[in-house]
């Protein structure tokens, strides 16, 4: 890969583009991609999609790195998707009850496993679910493999062009929680991160317009509107959307620990800790503690994202500096495999915050 990475350097400074800036906008550490181009790291696909989208079509005119991602994706993992999807048209269709236990099993891995490892996984069995989509109920299962496999991309658009697939085959399906809930969490996950507000908002609106009774999917568009509603400075309208979504978890709040698909109580104090740091509230330190109480202790990403909050927090309250480097910190110990969209966008807001 020192190839790659040396023509990545060559496409980057042809630009006129600084390292730090590359970090900046890419989403990566400035010496993760430093490594990558010195050739000590791989050139990952995303890393390489992030250098395609940073530079533009300007630079692909140029012959710099067009058609680079491609190339990255080793050809054995291309033939292993397309043997799996012909294999998959040609023998008996798979239970239902089969893709039902995938789908729990992608809940709890989820919450474990880093996004590149995760995304390789899901694109192979979206490779075969495709060929299976014969009845409601596997349209319903399709509709969760997407919302997750958005949560794994690098970039807000990428991640909504697939919440909107999702949101079609969850239509297709004919079932009204699958609707709500792949429409709220992909509302929530936006919301989180601070990107696409707009969409975070319309994906919202959508979800709680759909049903009226208490369901994960409607806690999860109205955390999405209580932090879209932060985010663009209306505390009142930011606590309201809180206050609603609580009485929403005292009902039906999830015992399941360990699963994108269920929201038990650390996972109700980590979007609440999020929401309250960024409006500068003293609440958060009591969510903040309320997650690290109930999160179970195998979770390491999501406890950086408590640490990340609280260097917000810090940050919020006038002491920039230790919020900077506690937040800086914090993910700095977390492995590089673990590293998620999500929580390089929380850096860059306390980052900007700092500023």
């Amino acid at each position: 890969m020192g190839d790659t990475g040396e023509t990545l350097r060559k496409a980057r400074e042809s630009a006129g583009i600084s390292l730090a800036k590359m970090a900046a906008l890419s989403h990566f550490s400035k010496g993760h991609l430093s490594n990558v181009e010195a050739g000590r790291r791989t050139a990952t696909s995303d890393v390489v999609t992030a250098y395609e989208q940073v530079l533009g079509d300007h630079m692909q005119r140029r012959g710099l790195i067009t058609g680079l991602a491609a190339s990255v994706v080793a050809p054995a993992a291309v033939s292993e998707l397309i043997h799996r999807g012909f294999t998959a048209a040609l023998t008996d269709r798979a239970a239902e009850d089969k893709w039902q236990e995938r789908a729990d099993n992608l809940g709890r891995d989820y919450m474990s496993i880093g996004a590149g490892e995760l995304q390789d996984r899901l694109a192979g069995d979206l490779v075969v679910l495709q060929q299976h989509l014969g009845t409601p109920l596997m349209w319903g299962l399709a509709a969760r493999f997407l919302s997750v496999y958005g949560k794994t991309t690098g970039e807000a658009r990428e991640a909504i062009r697939w919440y909107r697939l999702a949101a079609v085959a969850a239509d297709r399906s004919g079932d009204t929680a699958v609707r709500v809930w792949v429409r709220g969490r992909a509302a929530l996950a936006l919301g989180y991160e601070g990107a696409a507000l707009t969409v975070a908002q319309d994906l919202a609106d959508q979800a709680i317009a759909l049903a009226d009774r208490p369901s994960l999917g409607r806690l999860n568009a109205l955390m999405a509107k209580a932090h879209v509603a932060g985010i663009r400075g209306d505390r009142a309208g930011a606590l309201a959307h809180l206050d609603a979504a609580r009485r929403v978890f005292d009902q039906i709040g999830s015992d399941e620990q360990i699963s994108d698909f269920a929201v038990p109580q650390w996972r109700m104090a980590t979007f609440t800790s999020m929401l309250l740091a960024r409006l500068g509230e003293p609440a958060a330190v009591g969510a903040q503690d309320w997650a690290d109480r109930t999160r179970p202790a195998s979770l390491q990403r999501f406890a950086t994202h408590i640490e990340l909050h609280r260097g917000l927090m810090l940050v919020r309250s006038g002491d920039r500096t230790e919020g900077l480097r506690q937040a800086r910190t914090a993910l700095a110990r977390l492995p590089q495999a673990k590293h998620s969209q999500s929580l390089r966008l929380m850096l860059r807001e306390v980052e900007r915050a700092a500023a």
